[in-house]
């Protein structure tokens, strides 16, 4: 066994620059950080709104708080569905299959 620094092959050409993939990553997690955003804020509106009834009330019931948000969130995912799978549909039209 020789100690030191050994010469390693050359990676074949793969095709795919890393230039490419690090902008292919870039855009999948914008893109899918995108399709999430209508959920998350009326998730978030919908839990202030039902932190602040439970607050003033005094009920502190988890299931209160999850089940409000829980039912609107579907609701918005149902509804803007369509939308974030064409969202989905294009970026993989122009990642994977354009050249």
């Amino acid at each position: 066994m020789v100690c030191g620094w050994r010469h390693l092959p050359e990676r074949p050409e793969t095709g795919m620059a890393e230039i490419d993939l690090v902008q292919l990553v870039r855009t999948a997690l914008l893109e899918g950080g995108l399709v999430l955003v209508p959920a998350l804020v009326v998730g978030f509106g919908v839990a202030l709104v039902v932190g602040l009834i439970q607050s003033a009330t005094g009920i502190h019931e988890p299931v209160v708080g999850m089940v409000p948000r829980l039912a609107v969130m579907l609701m918005v995912l149902f509804l803007t569905g369509g939308w974030m799978l064409d969202r989905f549909v294009d970026l993989f039209q122009t990642s994977v299959l354009s050249p």
